[in-house]
């Protein structure tokens, strides 16, 4: 005999673990609990234009995006008639390589990505090597060296740290660039390089990095220099043109570390250009298109071909209904013909409206009554007996679907659904419950069956519901627990307090 504390201790343990094991599987594979959850998403172009030269093999490498502060690449696509595409990785940096024999004029490559902003997705820190910053090319003269340890020393008593030193400084250059007289340091040189020297002579580990400034529904776009600075193992973007960190994440960075954008052989005069435009997607959507080949990416029912799919989809939501049919029958103490034949019914309801359904299934009990009423008359076997009337109850289907067409209703589709042996064991049973309790009892049970079969229903037709059951199939093991507890219940049902209210009155 199992304790009552065992009992608990084993309930307790199936639903921590279902609930557990959903949250692993959200986490790892990104599948939202809310069926209606979305996501922004970034669709991003890259277009290449060069020109070939005449009878020479042709190479074509372009850095590529990977996975960022802020952002997940889910898709990648490259469009490119007659050339071969591949990715590789080069010095640590992903690129895409297009390839040629033999092109002539005037050449057009693209490179397709989808881009969705994940916030939680941390920044990959690199090892940091000397490379990582811009090779400084820049030779201060003497009175440039006066000048950049002035600003270097300005930025430093106001900051704390290497994130507040580079804001400062930022903030200084940007001052002096609306200046007239400008700053002697920026006269012959590009921004971006002094803001990078002056960060090396301070002794800040930089780089300098291209993004991509995504606004919605923008063409003909370039790439923008970023300053990346290293903080405590943690890289910090910034944009160097406004002092301004990632807040408002608009910057992907596309290639990292100064490395080249483009290289090609066999061709000149190339050029990319970035096309993006913003669009909203279920979140479900993506998490299935990017499941991963290891855990719960293996594991899982989007991975089955479409046809076992939606079996499984219908499947899964018979805990529910089995859920509900406890509830009503040991709790609430709710009369049913069969154990579970409200369940079937209720699946049946799911293939169909709500109201054809019931429809369907009162006028084939009622004939089906009629008929087994007949029947009795004949003295048969059970075995004879119940064989004719599944005859008898197909005979009826096909009548219905016929009636049905002529009408203009789609009920043919919602009884061929209907289970039809058991509609034949349950006209049996209600007909032998007439005989010996007569018509109230089958009222009783029958419109029993159809209330927790409605209630069923509702719960499995419910898109939250039918949603968890598919996606965390795991949540599950909270439905079984929820059964044993009920099924442990000995005391009065609640319709069964309708004895006592003569003691009430009293």
């Amino acid at each position: 005999m199992i304790s009552k504390r065992f009992l608990q201790l084993f309930v307790l343990v199936l639903t921590l673990l279902g609930v557990f094991i959903a949250i692993m599987r959200h986490e790892q594979t990104q599948i939202p609990f809310l069926s209606n959850n979305k996501k922004d998403v970034w669709m991003v172009e890259a277009r290449v234009d060069f020109k070939a030269q005449k009878n020479r093999p042709i190479t074509v490498s372009l850095s590529l995006p990977e996975d960022t502060l802020g952002y997940k690449l889910y898709f990648e696509q490259s469009v490119s008639a007659g050339y071969g595409f591949s990715m590789v990785q080069k010095d640590g940096i992903k690129r895409g390589e297009w390839s040629i024999r033999q092109a002539q004029g005037k050449q057009t490559l693209y490179y397709k990505a989808q881009i969705v902003q994940d916030f939680s997705n941390d920044l990959p820190l690199k090892k940091v090597e000397s490379e990582l910053h811009i090779k400084d090319e820049i030779l201060w003269s003497a009175s440039e060296q006066i000048a950049a340890n002035e600003i270097i020393d300005l930025a430093y008593a106001k900051s704390s740290n290497n994130i507040t030193f580079t804001r400062e400084l930022i903030k200084i250059l940007t001052d002096m660039q609306t200046r007239k007289d400008g700053s002697l340091l920026l006269l012959k040189r590009e921004y971006i390089n002094v803001l990078s020297k002056l960060l090396s002579d301070a002794g800040v580990l930089h780089r300098i990095s291209l993004a991509l400034e995504l606004e919605d529904a923008r063409r003909n776009q370039s790439l923008t220099s970023v300053i990346e600075v290293l903080d405590k193992d943690e890289w910090v973007l910034f944009d160097p043109n406004n002092a301004l960190q990632e807040e408002d994440k608009n910057f992907f960075l596309w290639t990292r570390g100064g490395k080249s954008l483009i290289e090609i052989q066999g061709g000149s005069n190339a050029t990319v250009n970035f096309s993006m435009v913003k669009q909203s997607m279920p979140a479900l959507e993506l998490a299935q298109a990017h499941f991963d080949e290891s855990g719960f990416g293996i594991f899982s029912i989007h991975r089955l071909p479409i046809e076992e799919q939606s079996l499984f989809k219908i499947l899964l939501l018979l805990p529910i209904g089995a859920l509900i049919t406890v509830f009503m029958r040991l709790i609430i103490g709710i009369k049913t013909s069969g154990t579970f034949m409200p369940v079937l019914i209720a699946m049946a309801f799911l293939q169909t409206s709500l109201f054809l359904g019931l429809l369907n299934f009162v006028v084939l009990v009622a004939i089906g009554l009629i008929l087994r009423s007949y029947l009795s008359n004949l003295n048969l076997l059970l075995v004879s007996r119940i064989a004719t009337i599944i005859v008898i109850v197909i005979f009826l289907v096909a009548f219905m679907t016929l009636v049905g067409y002529e009408l203009g209703f789609n009920t043919g589709m919602s009884v061929a659904f209907f289970p039809i042996i058991i509609l034949a064991w349950t006209i049996e049973r209600m007909s032998i419950l007439w005989e010996e309790e007569g018509a109230k009892e089958v009222l009783t049970q029958g419109s029993g069956s159809l209330l927790v079969a409605v209630l069923a229903y509702m719960a499995m037709v419910n898109g939250y519901v039918a949603h968890l059951c598919f996606n965390f199939p795991e949540l599950h093991l909270i439905v079984i627990a929820l059964m044993i507890l009920m099924g442990r219940y000995t005391g009065y049902r609640l319709l069964e307090l309708r004895r006592f209210r003569e003691f009430k009155n009293s």
